[in-house]
């Protein structure tokens, strides 16, 4: 079962993906850091509750633990992994 996120187009959706200099999150959003080099990303809430995002948060729980050193939620997986889900989630 998928459901659309009204409001949101390829084209702001890029843009909310890459990386951000702002500290600032939209109301609705959340700050993930991912892979080595921490890359933020500002993604939306409703993409918690997806099964391919909650698997790839029990892989990484179950690997590495959840640690939030920035203020964010950090995932240690790939960003072409991560982007990957992300972008199937904006298919929806």
């Amino acid at each position: 079962m998928g459901f659309r996120l009204p409001g949101i187009r390829r084209a702001s959706f890029s843009a909310n993906l890459t990386s951000s200099k702002c500290g600032d999150v939209p109301k609705g959003s959340l700050a993930v850091y991912v892979g080595e080099k921490m890359k933020r990303f500002v993604i939306p809430i409703a993409y918690l509750n997806q099964p391919s995002f909650l698997d790839l948060l029990s892989q990484a729980e179950e690997e590495f633990g959840y640690d939030h050193p920035m203020g964010g939620l950090t995932i240690p997986c790939a960003e072409d992994a991560f982007e990957n889900i992300i972008s199937r989630l904006n298919r929806c």
